[in-house]
């Protein structure tokens, strides 16, 4: 018998133990059970996202999903993936939910229940309270004929896969299953309302990924912060102006503010001479820099300096608006900081 204090360090490794060999045959048991899960996907699958996606058709109700254990784990991921992928979702702890959280579900909700067995106890007054105010139930679980699946109203039916766990028992291939079947729903869900990057970066404002969804105009220079010259102008004022605003660039503009040309260090190691500050800007200035919109995400514009096909990479574009008129200048350093690229 195993003494409770006994710790794993305690009980002896086999020899000849293959760790690796290990997680392969886990890893091919569970693309196994994800193979089985894909062929088996049909008409209850279409039905679950068409009941969820007419719920937000209404405007007025989520997607409240709960489970016990290890399906409990997962449902709080799924409920996070569909809530940040544009569905309106809740996780409700299932014990919680015996205990004054069946308050948080309304009639105009559909709820999403996950049991491997579907025989959890612990699930039983969520469903019967699904059931008393006709809340749309749909089942994840791998037990058909379970009392979850008998009475739910669509049934996201799992086929029965052999666990990863070499004794049978800890949730793996069905966890994994339960998992990837959630990230399907929400990208269905996600497909069908036609949800653009604008509207997904609404729900991640934070973090690199809240960086990259941010358009030109949230991080690009502009007003009196632009190195802006006169295509009037020599270059003893252009080198006056780039030393002031130190930005080793200056945007050469007529007198409606409309792009003329682009001036950089690299224009100005070009065209050095003894000269140099006394010829017009217009000499010097590159005519056809690289500009973008100022509507551009953040990642595309960092894309465009970054992945120029048989160019050297560029540190700054211009923003320009529909009639020529510069907006602003974008630097790859704002983006570095801002963690975009």
């Amino acid at each position: 018998m195993i003494h409770p204090s006994q710790t794993i360090a305690s009980f002896p490794t086999p020899q000849n133990h293959d760790d690796v060999a290990a997680a392969r045959r886990v890893l091919a048991t569970e693309i196994a059970g994800l193979t089985a899960l894909s062929d088996a996907l049909g008409a209850s699958f279409v039905a679950a996202v068409e009941a969820i996606h007419t719920m937000k058709a209404r405007q007025t109700g989520r997607v409240i999903i709960s489970g016990i254990g290890k399906s409990g784990h997962v449902a709080r991921k799924i409920a996070a993936t569909m809530a940040s992928t544009g569905t309106p979702c809740h996780f409700v702890h299932a014990n919680e939910a015996s205990h004054g959280d069946l308050g948080m579900i309304s009639p105009q909700d559909a709820v999403l229940l996950l049991s491997n067995s579907g025989e959890n106890s612990e699930l039983s007054d969520l469903i019967a309270f699904t059931r008393r105010f006709s809340i749309p139930l749909i089942a994840l679980t791998s037990n058909a004929t379970s009392t979850l699946a008998k009475h739910a109203d669509i049934v996201l039916a799992m086929p029965k896969m052999a666990e990863a766990c070499p004794n049978g028992l800890a949730p793996t291939t069905s966890t994994t299953m339960m998992l990837a079947l959630g990230d399907a729903l929400a990208v269905a869900l996600l497909e069908r309302m036609g949800l653009t990057a604008e509207q997904f970066r609404v729900f991640h404002p934070g973090g690199k990924l809240g960086a990259k969804l941010k358009k030109v105009t949230d991080l690009m220079l502009q007003g009196d912060e632009l190195p802006l010259v006169p295509d009037t102008a020599n270059m003893e004022s252009a080198l006056l102006i780039m030393t002031a605003k130190n930005l080793g660039s200056a945007i050469v503009v007529d007198n409606n503010g409309d792009l003329r040309g682009f001036i950089t260090d690299g224009d100005l190691k070009r065209h050095m001479s003894p000269d140099l500050l006394r010829q017009p800007v217009t000499d010097i200035m590159s005519s056809d820099p690289k500009t973008i919109s100022p509507d551009l995400l953040l990642a595309e514009a960092v894309d465009i300096m970054i992945n120029r096909q048989g160019k050297d990479a560029i540190t700054s574009l211009l923003v320009v608006g529909d009639t020529g008129r510069v907006l602003g200048l974008l630097r790859i350093q704002e983006c570095l900081k801002a963690g975009v690229a």
